[in-house]
């Protein structure tokens, strides 16, 4: 923990490696990758952008680090997030998919996963990436600490009613933010973070 601004701030841990993160990172290793590599940065790509909408759908009512961890077996057993071969799944790889521990075994998840890959599959290609990413908010001044970092906002509210009325599941606002954080469309590293550097 460090000083910061001349208060102590318990939003920015120091890891084992001597780099101050966000806390929410901990001391999970794979976490730590995750948080420097990944979260926060501009994310573009129709499969990219429907993988991060899938994982963020499954991850609804679990913590991340879950399925981070999982996250390979998905790639695995979700051809690669491709749209077109997601949407050729049949019940036949529901079922298949629901016994599979490597994933998050949740019936409504994995069919709607299917479904939304239907839904991608029949926009132009770039089409997904760019309706998502017009929900990107302007810049905002950086986060002193999460408390300052809503669950919703504005525009994931619009973001998660677009997606709605297009008909995807597993979409809702709080989803979508996280979505929006996860793919670079807002950036909630905290003052003090390296990576707010």
């Amino acid at each position: 923990m460090r000083g910061y601004a001349d208060e102590v701030t318990l939003d920015i841990r120091t890891g084992p490696d001597g780099v101050d993160r966000c806390a929410w990172v901990g001391d999970d290793a794979e976490y730590r990758r995750y948080h420097d590599e990944e979260w926060g940065r501009p994310l573009h790509g129709d499969r990219a952008l429907f993988e991060k909408m899938s994982l963020e759908g499954f991850q609804a009512g679990l913590s991340w680090i879950t399925i981070l961890r999982k996250r390979p077996r998905f790639r695995e057993v979700f051809a690669g997030f491709e749209p077109a071969a997601v949407a050729a799944f049949t019940a036949e790889d529901v079922e298949r998919l629901m016994q599979d521990a490597g994933i998050i075994r949740n019936r409504a998840k994995i069919e709607a996963t299917i479904s939304n890959a239907r839904l991608a599959l029949a926009l132009a290609p770039g089409e997904l990436d760019a309706l998502m990413w017009s929900f990107a908010p302007p810049a905002k001044p950086r986060p002193r600490s999460f408390a300052e970092v809503p669950a919703t906002t504005a525009e994931s509210d619009a973001m998660s009613k677009a997606l709605r009325k297009a008909g995807f599941r597993f979409v809702g606002s709080t989803t979508m933010y996280a979505l929006m954080q996860s793919a670079g469309m807002v950036d909630d590293h905290v003052e003090g973070c390296h990576r707010a550097a």
